[in-house]
């Protein structure tokens, strides 16, 4: 049915878009850019399709006057693969009070919660712009949401319809990769030293407990994602590599962050060489930064905020304000100066699960509320 979000949801699950890059095979978002396309033209909104690498695929739409505010409604297209589900990732099965099926909860509920909002206004008169941005690559790289970006769309606010428990989330937490590297064979090996720079961590989570608690988000965590090094049991090795996850907290930088590891790691070697030297004899190590995503955050008393709480509790909705676990495309629309929150159906808890699921009267919800915010932010 046209706007029908629970239709709409079931027709997005049954259009396989698995993010080629995470699985191979992905059929990435050609095929369901073409289906939204198609909708949000019928709806009367002016669409383009925009290739933002080979073979992945934005959706673009846009109504209203061109005066007035304007604002964004986003969700991305991807999903993660389906290798080892216990359900059909297609089949989009209405079953046991759920809709199953790879992607139904991050995002294609979401998104349809959005596009049937989209539908439901299609004969209002906006005073301003709806720009419903559907967006690439989000399971990976973000391709899609940095085009979106760097093409110079911008907006008065921002709605990420990612799985929220229809919570409204105006603050994430970013992340840094840092790698340390050991090298040389001083006093038994690289990986020794590798793993007392390790140890002397915990010092440093414990100063980040010390600190200010985000409101939202509590304090930034460390943890050591993988360590490769050695080539045999009876071998001094070499070489290892440690890399390291910093979750940080809206305006912590990447260079900040970087320097902290690396005063650790300063102090460990001073500590190891028994003196006020520069370090370990014979041993190398090095710490660099890798790929950083900033954390975000939008006031909780903004006008955008304020106003999808003011949807939900019309709708019956809960509406409570949280912070959201996962680091999200809203990063990069807050960091180009347009405020954007997360707020959707269905549990962080299902992304990507073996069974993936939502609750469809969530989506149904989600809908409404999206629908009678948009009537108020545009109208």
């Amino acid at each position: 049915a046209e706007g029908d979000a629970v239709a709409l949801t079931r027709a997005l699950v049954a259009t396989p878009s698995v993010n080629p890059v995470l699985e191979a095979g992905g059929a990435g978002e050609r095929a369901i850019a073409e289906l939204t396309a198609e909708w949000l033209e019928s709806w009367g909104f002016a669409v383009e399709v925009v290739e933002v690498a080979d073979g992945r695929f934005n959706t673009i739409g846009r109504r209203g006057t061109g005066s007035g505010p304007t604002l964004i409604l986003n969700g991305h297209l991807d999903t993660v693969g389906v290798e080892g589900m216990t359900v059909d990732p297609f089949a989009a099965e209405l079953r046991d009070g759920r809709l199953w099926g790879r992607g139904s909860c991050d995002m294609k509920g979401g998104v349809a919660s959005l596009l049937a909002a989209a539908a439901a206004t299609a004969g209002d008169q906006l005073e301003g712009t709806l720009i419903v941005a559907l967006t690439a690559d989000e399971e990976h790289a973000s391709l899609g949401m940095a085009h979106l970006v760097e093409s110079g769309v911008r907006a008065d606010a921002a709605v990420v319809c990612e799985p929220t428990s229809l919570a409204v989330m105006p603050a994430h937490k970013g992340f840094v990769w840092v790698e340390a590297d050991f090298t040389g064979r001083a006093a038994h090996g690289a990986i020794l030293h590798a793993g007392r720079f390790l140890a002397a961590l915990d010092g440093l989570q414990s100063e980040l407990n010390g600190r200010t608690a985000h409101p939202l988000l509590g304090h930034g965590t460390l943890h050591a994602g993988t360590i490769q090094g050695g080539v045999a049991a009876s071998v001094y090795p070499e070489r290892c590599t440690v890399v390291l996850e910093r979750r940080t907290l809206p305006g912590e930088t990447g260079e900040r962050v970087t320097e902290e590891f690396r005063g650790v790691l300063e102090a460990t070697l001073r500590e190891e060489s028994g003196h006020a030297g520069d370090g370990v004899p014979g041993l190398t190590a090095e710490i660099r930064q890798g790929l950083t995503r900033p954390g975000t955050e939008v006031p909780v008393d903004s006008p955008l905020v304020t106003g999808l709480l003011r949807a939900c509790a019309s709708e019956g909705v809960a509406g409570s304000v949280e912070g959201m676990t996962a680091w999200v495309d809203a990063a990069f629309l807050n960091e180009a100066g347009t405020p954007a929150v997360c707020f959707g159906p269905g549990s962080i808890a299902q992304a990507h699960s073996m069974d993936e699921w939502i609750d469809p009267s969530e989506i149904e919800a989600c809908a409404r509320v999206l629908t009678r915010f948009v009537r108020e932010f545009l109208g």
